[in-house]
Order: C-alpha cells, then sequence, then structure tokens
C-alpha cells in the first residue's frame, strides 16, 4: 500500500523549514549580490526560482542517467534543442501550427522524459514546433525568514590579479571584493502539490518519493563558501484524502508555529517549533523531517 505523502493522486500541501549560518541563500543581482531581503520588514527572502534549481541540481545525483529523471533546464542546453526531441523522438511535425493531439503527444513524451518538466511544467511553445504550455503540479513559495536577518558585506582581498595588464600597467598587488552573508537566518517555505495536475503529467509515487528525499537532503550537495551553512529543519506534508482537498492549505499550516526565543536568534535551538495536535478530517500529516 502507498504512503499518504507518495500517493500522486491526493493532494498535498508542505511546510518546509532551512536555516543558513554566515552565508548569503540567495544574492540578488539588483543589488550587488546582496542577500534577498522585504525592504519593509527586513526578513530574509529566497525566490521560487532558486529553490527549483537547488531540487534540479539534485536529481541527477540521486537519479543518474535514469529514464524519466533527465533535467529540461540546465545549463549548456538550449531549451528548444530539448523542445525539439520530443517533436522529433514523437514523429510530430515540427510546425507552428500544431493541433491539440499534436501538442498533446510532444508534452506526454517531455513529461516522461524529464522529471522538472513533469513536477514545474513548463512553456514549450518556444523553438520552431509549438508544443504549447505544460502545467506542473508542484508549485513553490518564496521563502522568508521568520525574523528581521542581518546584512553585513565583509571586505575580501585577493593576491592575483585578473589580467596581466593589471600587474604591469596598473602596478596592482591585489584586488578588493566584498562577501554578503546573513549572519542567521531560519527561513519558511510553502509548497503545494494539485493531484489533477500530477494525473495529467504522470506523476508516480516513486517521483513524489525522489522529491520528499530531494528536500531532505537540499544543501547537503550544494556547498559552497559564499552560501555558508545551510541545513534542512524541517519537512511537514500535509496529505489529504482525495485529489481536491479537505481543507484550506492555510488552514493546514497555522499548525506548525515557529517563534523565536531570544530578540537575536543566531541557531536553530533559539527558536521553538510547535506541532499542533489538531486532527482535520481527511487529512495526514507526515513529519519528514523535524
Amino acid at each position: 500500500m502507498t504512503e499518504p505523502h507518495l500517493d500522486p493522486t491526493r493532494r498535498h500541501d508542505a511546510v518546509l523549514l532551512f536555516d543558513v549560518l554566515d552565508g548569503n541563500p540567495n544574492g540578488d543581482p539588483d543589488a550587488g549580490n546582496q542577500p534577498r531581503v522585504d525592504v519593509e520588514t527586513g526578513q530574509g527572502l529566497v525566490t521560487d526560482v532558486s529553490l527549483k534549481r537547488k531540487i534540479r541540481d539534485q536529481i541527477p545525483l540521486l537519479r543518474p542517467d535514469e529514464a524519466r529523471y533527465k533535467i529540461f533546464v540546465e545549463a549548456d542546453t538550449a531549451l528548444n534543442t530539448n523542445i525539439l526531441r520530443g517533436f522529433t523522438a514523437t514523429d510530430t511535425p515540427v510546425t507552428k501550427k500544431t493541433t491539440p493531439d499534436q501538442r498533446r503527444t510532444v508534452q506526454d513524451w517531455l513529461c516522461n522524459e524529464f522529471f522538472d518538466i513533469r513536477m514545474f511544467g513548463g512553456v514549450v511553445s518556444t523553438g520552431t514546433g509549438n508544443a504549447g504550455r505544460i502545467r506542473g503540479p508542484l508549485q513553490l513559495t518564496f521563502a522568508r525568514s521568520i525574523d528581521r536577518v542581518l546584512v553585513q558585506g565583509h571586505g575580501i582581498t585577493r593576491i592575483t590579479q585578473t589580467t596581466e595588464k593589471d600587474i604591469t600597467e596598473g602596478g596592482e598587488s591585489t584586488e578588493m571584493g566584498t562577501k554578503w552573508t546573513v549572519h542567521y537566518g531560519l527561513y519558511r517555505v510553502h509548497l503545494h502539490y494539485s493531484a489533477p495536475r500530477g494525473i495529467d503529467t504522470h506523476v508516480t509515487p516513486e517521483d513524489l518519493d525522489v522529491l520528499w528525499k530531494t528536500l531532505t537532503n537540499l544543501f547537503e550537495h550544494d556547498r559552497a563558501s559564499g552560501r555558508g551553512e545551510m541545513d534542512v529543519k524541517g519537512l511537514h506534508v500535509f496529505t489529504h484524502d482525495d485529489a481536491y482537498g479537505k481543507a484550506r492549505a492555510s488552514q493546514l499550516f497555522s499548525d506548525i508555529t515557529v517563534s523565536s526565543l531570544t530578540t537575536t536568534p543566531r541557531n536553530i535551538g533559539d527558536y521553538k517549533i510547535k506541532l499542533a495536535d489538531t486532527e482535520h478530517s481527511g487529512v495526514t500529516r507526515t513529519s519528514i523531517v523535524e
């Protein structure tokens, strides 16, 4: 019997908690790569795009060279090239004027080939062939820190120069730079899985198992000096008894409260994470990380 949180025919809503220590979890290119913050509240932010990238990067490590677990959006691979592969593999005429059945045929191939298309969906009409748009079942919010975060820039130097000209003409002995960090922040993000869309993109129990495992180890293979120490501190999945759902997501998420025990939190021990004992008819909670 499939465990509730692995059933693709049922709706799932999840809460993911992670923290960062002395690192930049998501730099803002419009602000000199400083950590993203809500300018009004001072809370730290991590975009959904950044989190999806981390999920995508983990899949080849967890399922290397396996069918159905390729990644559509990856470096050094043009999106239109992958779309064209779908037309070629299904013997579908490469044209902008495709029929609904032709688009469906190519979409089915893409969903069965690429994990991220199957989960996140994508626009697949940008090439010479129009395969339309695939609506994925999994949606993520921005991650937002529980409290304000302190962002600090650290001046750093490098004794090597970028070009030979810097040495011969500039006479430079060092180069200066800035490294931005958040001293500490505990972040919360919400995930939503739509069963009807998951059925449409052919999501399997194995896919959901891969997803939850990936989220559990989201930062274990994504280490970088600029990101400091990042770690998953909680993953709680609410599974409904049917595809539509038996409760509002906001109602379920309110069962998980996070409150700081000090005015200057510096580690997970400075927070109290409470899971309410409230029972919701038709909903099962699975705590994968707690």
